[in-house]
């Protein structure tokens, strides 16, 4: 391959990773969105805000669904940081 074709894909890559970050930075607004939704419900159904069970489904749902190349074990490190942030969230 050479060096201009090679230059050129690299740059296809990186484009798509653009837009890809561009799609996951939605969809973990839209996510938050959700998220915030439930914790104002929580107290009037009677839930504690913080939920262990519901989060040890989330990464197992998230492992079941997984078909790589991120192995389980990063993705539940991706997924242990979102929650703990989403937890965190300052417009909460």
């Amino acid at each position: 391959m050479e060096r201009e074709e090679a230059l050129a894909k690299i740059q296809e890559h990186r484009d798509a990773i653009d837009e890809l970050d561009m799609r996951i930075v939605a969809l973990l607004n839209e996510r938050e969105g959700h998220s915030m939704a439930i914790r104002e419900l929580k107290p009037a159904a009677g839930m504690q805000l913080f939920d262990a069970g519901r989060e040890d489904a989330i990464l197992e749902r998230i492992c079941a669904q997984n078909e790589g190349p991120i192995v389980d074990e990063k993705l539940k490190e991706i997924y242990a940081t979102l929650l703990k942030v989403m937890k965190e969230n300052p417009k909460r």
